[in-house]
Formats: structure tokens, C-alpha cells, sequence
């Protein structure tokens, strides 16, 4: 079961050599989370961060990450498919 990637979200492999360049990607209005096992970036629009299912994926990260997340970014605690699937329908609200 694939998910097409939503047009709002970029996503880029990740290399700690290239975090300093990344963080000059993220346009205004946007924010990146890392996301999965591999910690694939995401760039997402900051308006998800007022929606209850994406609230939801924050509480996770805080409960398992507190404020100290390991890549730097937000880390979010779910699979891909999981976060793809959650914002696709971010995407049509």
C-alpha cells in the first residue's frame, strides 16, 4: 500500500554533513521533521501543527523524545507510511 507524497511536503534524504545546508532549505512557513527508521526530512507546512491529528503525532515525540530530539529537528515517532498517510489528509482539509 503506497501513498503519493502530498505537494505541500518535500521530502530529502538526511546526512549529518548536510544539516547546516538543510536548515537554509526550509522556506518561511515551514518546518522540517524527521520521520521513520531511515529519519527522512520532511518539509511541512507550520499550519499542521494546529491540526488534532498532527497534535497527536507531537504528544508521541514529546513522550518519547521530550525537548531534546536526537536529529537536531523535531523528530517524529511513527513509520512513514503512518505520517504520510496522516498528512495527505491534512492536505484536503
Amino acid at each position: 500500500m503506497g501513498f503519493r507524497l502530498p505537494a505541500a511536503i518535500r521530502r530529502a534524504s538526511f546526512s549529518s554533513s548536510q544539516t547546516s545546508s538543510k536548515v537554509t532549505n526550509v522556506p518561511k512557513g515551514y518546518l522540517a521533521v524527521y520521520v521513520g527508521e531511515e529519519m527522512k526530512r520532511f518539509v511541512i507546512p507550520m499550519s499542521y501543527l494546529n491540526q488534532t491529528s498532527f497534535q497527536e503525532l507531537l504528544s508521541q515525540s514529546e513522550e518519547e523524545f521530550g525537548y531534546d530530539h536526537p536529529m537536531g529537528g523535531l523528530t517524529i515517532p511513527c513509520t512513514e507510511d503512518v505520517f504520510l498517510h496522516i498528512t495527505s489528509r491534512l492536505n484536503v482539509l
